[in-house]
């Protein structure tokens, strides 16, 4: 059997509060969703990384209902998290910007409108 072959992988976070999500990754990624199809599906495009934000069609909604807080991360890494806290502090959503310490380096979250986590980190290599 030969290998699956695709040519593009994406994250995909499921929300039935689509415009406070798109609000959310406007702010934090500073750009509009493209495409953007209105109640329906937002799209933004990421360093190696396209983020997909859709709303489930009502027979796929108790898929994404079991919980909550959103059970997705998306982890960014940041070339210097002191400057990315100081933005972070524009936006107004749930954040911990209290640095802890992972294997990988430093580290903040914060949250969405659905409670999906985004770590904020910074390579231990990048003090």
């Amino acid at each position: 059997m030969e290998n699956m072959k695709y040519s593009k992988a994406f994250v995909a976070i499921a929300t039935v509060n689509l415009p406070s999500l798109v609000e959310f990754y406007s702010q934090l990624f500073q750009q509009q969703p493209n495409p953007y199809l209105l109640d329906v599906y937002a799209e933004f495009s990421l360093l190696g990384l396209q983020l997909g934000l859709f709303t489930p069609k009502s027979a796929h909604q108790w898929e994404f209902s079991h919980s909550q807080r959103g059970s997705t991360s998306i982890c960014l890494e940041v070339d210097n998290l002191e400057e990315t806290i100081v933005y972070l502090q524009t936006i107004d959503y749930p954040k911990q910007l209290d640095i802890s310490i992972a294997s990988h380096g430093r580290e903040i979250y914060i949250y969405d409108p659905d409670g999906n986590r985004s770590i904020l980190h910074q390579n231990q290599a990048r003090k």
